[in-house]
């Protein structure tokens, strides 16, 4: 193959120097050349040999030695789920491929197979070896790759859609086991893994020059590697779906949809429900859960969607884990970790919370706290309160009353500066962000493990020093973004404390103020015209017709 002709033809380069030194020094042994300027050349070549030796072996013990990333996974064992490594197993023989070493479990909408046998990876192997392949004590890793399967899938596919859409996957069991591609993978991970090392911070001085020497090659190497390596993936690819199409290729269409749609919601719970919770210091503990929920909801409001909620009176996937909340609440924990950058254990600033609990735990608290740093920066630029005649102008502790009215007078006011009011709610937002407790990148499990787990090192040690989150959900809000969304917590606080109104969950949109028991979800733009254009009579107007009185004080959190 290609990528091992490349790993051959270097090879061949760093040890051509020394076949000369070998053939100089052995035509001297013989008297073939005499001596003089030819023993000089005999012994310049040996030198450079003996330097391209050395060199090449430490750029090759570097990328022996250089960690493969290792997505972040949790364990799931076979005494956790035996119906689904059971159903894994019956896949790979009617495939007639290796069965999986190992599954895992990964907070994302795909499933892969991963190799787990480099040696740094070996300890989260040994965890997992109890596996399919029913991998001995005497065995240091397992042989065939771990298959890693979307947690949302579980909950929303039905049993006989995860066997048809995991069919291909597992089929790469099969080319995973021919040597030849397993040698020009180890390879490549090798040279992706030397390179990530040479960038890492914080190198001293004495390792830096070696690291980036060694990074530099393995960059040159991987660019002539790159087109041959796609191509290879592309033919396994090939191969594997190619295999697999003779096991419920006419359900894996359908499967298809499911596939995507599952990816819409749970793309659409991660940002709009769970990463609220998350900036308030709590982690939803049945995000999967929520997964149904929220395509549930989409399916009811999208007619495109209509009719997939009819499946849900077949035997769900994740029948097939003995004890699904706890496999939930794990996954779900790690979620929080990769895409928020959340503690690796549950504290006093870091709780988790069920769904029942959300708008009183979440949405509620958010307003309160997000209204209480909106009128803490009024207080700090002097704007003055606004209530209604006879109505107190100062709290007990000299600060203005929080009401409605002192917002919407303010932003409305002419020449009312809204930028310094935006950079000093982002300066608090950034204040508050900074002092919260650090967030540790080792030393703690991912909460409850999935059901007979046994304790395993933290999945992210395998990334060594990268920064959390892994993979940030959204970028920064701007200051006119946060003052919006300060100012429509206070609103909702004004709607609850003087309208009945009550804090709610909508499962695409997140946090949702409800009023007569519907949810309202026309209060964005008039909060805009406000903080944009100045301009109050949309809200006034919308204010009036839910019946919020601007003039009253509003329970700060």
């Amino acid at each position: 193959m290609a990528l091992l002709r490349i790993r051959s033809r270097a090879t061949a380069l760093a040890i051509l120097p020394a076949g000369a030194a070998v053939v100089l020094l052995v035509a001297k042994a013989q008297g073939r050349i005499g001596g003089g300027v030819w023993s000089t050349v005999s012994w310049a070549v040996t030198a450079c040999a003996v330097v391209v030796l050395l060199i090449a072996a430490g750029v090759a013990v570097a990328v022996a030695r250089a960690r493969p990333a290792v997505s972040p996974t949790v364990p799931l064992t076979e005494a956790a789920a035996p119906d689904l490594y059971r159903l894994v197993r019956d896949l790979a023989d009617r495939l007639d491929v290796p069965a999986p070493s190992a599954i895992a479990l990964t907070p994302d909408c795909d499933s892969w197979l991963e190799d787990r046998t480099h040696p740094a990876a070996q300890p989260r192997a040994k965890d997992l070896a109890r596996g399919l392949t029913g991998a001995g004590r005497g065995r240091r890793v397992p042989a065939a790759p771990v298959l890693v399967i979307g947690s949302p899938f579980l909950w929303w596919m039905r049993v006989a859609e995860l066997r048809a859409v995991l069919a291909p996957v597992v089929a790469g069991t099969g080319p995973s086991a021919h040597p030849d591609i397993a040698a020009a993978r180890r390879f490549v991970r090798g040279l992706d893994a030397a390179v990530a090392d040479a960038d890492q911070p914080g190198l001293g001085r004495v390792r830096r020059i070696p690291t980036a020497f060694v990074g530099w090659v393995a960059r040159l190497m991987l660019r002539g590697c790159r087109g041959h390596a796609a191509e290879m993936e592309r033919c396994v690819a090939a191969a594997a779906s190619g295999r697999a199409q003779g096991v419920d290729y006419g359900l894996r269409i359908v499967a298809q949809e499911q596939v995507g749609l599952a990816y819409a919601g749970w793309d659409r719970l991660l940002t709009r429900v769970a990463l609220p919770a998350w900036r308030m210091g709590r982690w939803p503990s049945r995000l999967d859960a929520g997964v149904v929920s929220a395509l549930t909801e989409l399916s009811r409001r999208d007619r495109l969607a209509d009719g997939f909620t009819s499946r849900l009176g077949e035997r769900p996937a994740c029948d097939l884990i003995e004890e699904p909340g706890a496999a939930d609440e794990a996954a779900s924990l790690l979620a929080a970790r990769l895409f928020h950058g959340g503690p690796a254990e549950a504290g006093p600033g870091w709780a988790p919370v069920d769904w029942q609990q959300y708008p009183e735990e979440v949405v509620d608290r958010k307003w309160r706290t997000e209204a209480a740093r909106l009128h803490r920066v009024l207080d700090a630029l002097g704007v003055a309160a606004s209530v209604s005649v006879g109505g107190p102008a100062q709290g007990a502790d000299g600060s203005a009353v929080p009401t409605l009215a002192r917002v919407i007078d303010h932003l409305a006011a002419p020449g009312a500066n809204s930028e310094a009011l935006a950079a000093g709610i982002g300066a608090a937002v950034a204040r508050d962000e900074a002092n919260e407790a650090p967030r540790p990148r080792t030393g703690g499990s991912d909460g409850a493990p999935a059901a007979g787990a046994p304790a395993a090192a933290d999945p992210l040690d395998l990334w060594g020093p990268v920064p959390l989150p892994l993979f940030p959900l959204q970028p920064p809000r701007t200051g006119t973004e946060l003052l919006a969304d300060h100012v429509v917590a206070m609103v909702c606080c004004a709607a609850v404390d003087t309208a009945g109104a009550a804090p709610g969950l909508d499962w695409l949109d997140g946090p949702a103020l409800l009023v007569d028991g519907g949810r309202r979800s026309d209060l964005g733009a008039p909060v805009l015209s406000l903080v944009e254009d100045g301009d109050a009579e949309p809200l006034r107007t919308w204010l009036t017709a839910v019946g919020v009185r601007t003039d009253k004080p509003v329970r700060l959190g």
